[in-house]
């Protein structure tokens, strides 16, 4: 089988980008034909498809390159143009995307369509029925008001970076492609990766029950055979130091737990203010080490006591959790979005209330105060649980009968 992945880049610049590339290998170990298409970028990886990637906002030059981003993010002329072109070269039979709104833009629906390629959407985000992509206002707050379908009200809570500008454009962009390129007209298959997400979409855009759809949680390339014990008991955040991944909340529990240490790993639009706050209240017992990457961010998953993720947003499948498991690091995680699926309370890590303090300072306490054979025993059983739903050989086995069933379904409805 010859598959189409589309992302908007060329680099792992975040999880849907790990996934979209694990996916490609493990395609290809598998014999399948992968082909890539993404926007250019200073980034990139290279690759023998390049030149059929479309210009990007970054790399594009030119007097009118801000006029031009600004139409780009609603419809991508060039986009189009290439990806036909990369179509009637290499005639791929299924497309899976990634990432598109707002860079690639659905301008490649109508390509698709006319080259008769089903299309399979993996739902990284709530894009398609969130303007501001995570239920989250311009204060912060957990927001549903848009319905999926009044997108005005981004602009009146001010959802995207709390800036009416940014949120009007948005919403603008959200009604706009319902109007001419619908996502239930162009994508044949819907690929979950947490029933939480499958179960919002539905919500707002009734019509996806009918599409055919999987819920799978996303995999890691390897995982260890057997859990161990820790020496170093240190308490690991890895990710974006944004407001909704509820650092803030995190910071204070470890107040709660000044013998506990806490190493965050990212960079973000907070790491100055979280670096202050660090100060002021004088935790000696968190240290920030910056973005890494490589052996070196392998090395501190490894070696973590726990992974805390304190999410105050609607998260999907955080790969912290599903990458910390396949090394036998039990989870931490909030209670909200997709993260209770991938925690078993008590037996893979611990679940507590989003925001709520002093309940995550509890079992901060509670995980420290585990003895080996316990610390031990819940090892194993995020390594069982990782070997059992995040394995890629069991990712495999579910992904490409769902290709098959979503082309065979195509093929039936459009007589081909």
């Amino acid at each position: 089988m010859k598959i189409l992945l589309i992302d908007v880049y060329h680099y792992n610049k975040g999880g849907a980008e790990t996934v979209c590339f694990n996916t490609g290998k493990m395609l290809e170990n598998n014999g399948h034909e992968v082909v890539y298409f993404t926007l250019k970028w200073n980034k990139n990886l290279p690759s023998k498809f390049e030149k059929y990637f479309p210009e990007s906002k970054e790399t594009r030059k030119g007097m009118f390159r801000q006029v031009i981003n600004l139409r780009n993010y609603f419809y991508y002329p060039d986009a189009a143009k290439k990806l036909e072109e990369l179509i009637l070269e290499e005639k791929p039979e299924i497309a899976h995307i990634h990432l598109m709104w707002g860079q690639i833009s659905p301008s490649i629906f109508p390509v698709l369509r006319k080259f008769h390629i089903p299309v399979i959407f993996t739902v990284h985000d709530y894009r398609m029925v969130c303007p501001a992509y995570s239920f989250k206002d311009g204060r912060g707050q957990i927001c549903e008001a848009c319905t999926g379908k009044y997108f005005y009200r981004c602009f009146t809570h001010k959802c995207t970076k709390g800036n009416y500008f940014l949120s009007i454009f948005m919403a603008a962009e959200m009604y706009f492609r319902n109007k001419y390129f619908n996502p239930n007209k162009y994508i044949d298959g819907l690929l979950y990766v947490s029933d939480f997400a499958r179960k919002k979409h539905e919500q707002y855009i009734p019509a996806f029950k009918r599409k055919p759809n999987i819920v799978l949680h996303n995999f890691s390339v390897s995982i260890a055979e057997t859990g161990r014990c820790i020496t170093d008991k240190y308490f690991l955040f890895l990710g974006r130091l944004s407001e909704e991944k509820g650092i803030i909340t995190l910071m204070n529990a470890m107040k709660d737990n000044p013998k506990s240490k806490l190493k965050i790993v990212g960079a973000g639009p907070l790491e100055n203010k979280l670096k202050i706050y660090q100060e002021r209240h004088n935790l000696h017992n968190i240290e920030f080490l910056g973005y890494k990457s490589g052996e070196e961010l392998i090395n501190l998953k490894k070696k973590a006591y726990f992974v805390i993720v304190p999410s105050e947003c609607y998260e999907n499948n955080p790969m912290a959790i599903i990458e910390s498991y396949a090394e036998g690091v039990p989870a931490i995680g909030s209670r909200i979005g997709g993260i209770p699926e991938i925690i078993e309370e008590g037996k893979t890590g611990y679940i507590f209330t989003s925001q709520n303090v002093k309940e995550l300072a509890d079992i901060i306490r509670k995980a420290s105060n585990l003895s080996d054979e316990e610390y031990l025993t819940m090892s194993d059983n995020a390594i069982r649980f990782a070997h059992n739903d995040m394995s890629k050989e069991s990712y495999y086995a579910r992904l490409i009968p769902f290709y098959k069933r979503v082309m065979n379904i195509y093929r039936q409805a459009n007589s081909i």
